[in-house]
C-alpha cells in the first residue's frame, strides 16, 4: 500500500471566520479522529496536500501525518475519510482523517489489473470483464495497490474467479470466491 508523508500543525482558531482566514493564507482546516482518541483540529498547507492527494487519486494509501504542536512533532497513521472541495474553484476547503492502527486488520477495496491477451481472443472469442475490484482484509501495509491477473492462458470458454488469484500472505479475500473476474466467450454467442 502507498504511504504519504504530510505535515500538519494544531489549529487553535475555530469557526467560519477562522477557517476563511486560514484558506486565504493557503491553509486547509482539517480534523483527525479515531476510535481511541479525541478529535484533533489541524491545519495543513493546501498546495502540498492537494498535490499529494492528486498523486494517489483512486488508490488505497496511508498518510503518515507529522503533527507539530508547537513543542514537539508526533506522527499518526491515518486514512482519508472525507475531502470537501469548493464547487466552483475545486480547491480543498476541509479534510477529515481517520486514525488507524497499522497492526489491526482492515477491509479495503482493491482494483484488479488485467494483463496479457487471452489466447481465446485470438481464436475469435471476446474477453468479458466481470469484476474490476475485489475486497481484501489485512493489515493496511500488507494490502497491495492492485491485484494483477494475467489472462494470456485463457482459451474459449475459460474463466478466472476471485478465489483463483494470488494475494499476499496475511491478506484474506472477502469478495465472493466464485465471482467471475474475467472470461473468454464465443463472440457469436455474445452478439
Amino acid at each position: 500500500m502507498l504511504q504519504l508523508e504530510i505535515s500538519a500543525s494544531i489549529r487553535k482558531a475555530f469557526g467560519k471566520g477562522a477557517a476563511r482566514t486560514l484558506r486565504t493564507k493557503g491553509q486547509t482546516p482539517a480534523v483527525i479522529y479515531g476510535r481511541k482518541s479525541e478529535p484533533l483540529a489541524l491545519q495543513l498547507e493546501t498546495r502540498p496536500l492537494t498535490k499529494a492527494l492528486l498523486g494517489v487519486h483512486r488508490q488505497n494509501y496511508v498518510i503518515n501525518l507529522n503533527i507539530d504542536d508547537g513543542e514537539s512533532t508526533s506522527t499518526r497513521s491515518v486514512i482519508t475519510k472525507e475531502i470537501q472541495t469548493d464547487p466552483v474553484t475545486d480547491t480543498i476547503v476541509h479534510a477529515d482523517f481517520y486514525e488507524i492502527a497499522l497492526e489491526s486488520p482492515m477491509t479495503f477495496t482493491v482494483p484488479v489489473k488485467i494483463t496479457g491477451k487471452a489466447k481465446g481472443v485470438d481464436m475469435g472469442g471476446e474477453l468479458q470483464v466481470g469484476l474490476t475490484k475485489i475486497i481484501l482484509r489485512g493489515k493496511a501495509l500488507d494490502i497491495p495497490d492492485f491485484v494483477e491477473i494475467d489472462v494470456t492462458g485463457l482459451m474459449l470458454g475459460d474463466s478466472l474467479t476471485s478465489k483463483e488469484i494470488s494475494i499476499p500472505a496475511g491478506v484474506a479475500l472477502m469478495s465472493d470466491g466464485d465471482a467471475v473476474l474475467v472470461s473468454v466467450v464465443d463472440a457469436l454467442v455474445v452478439a
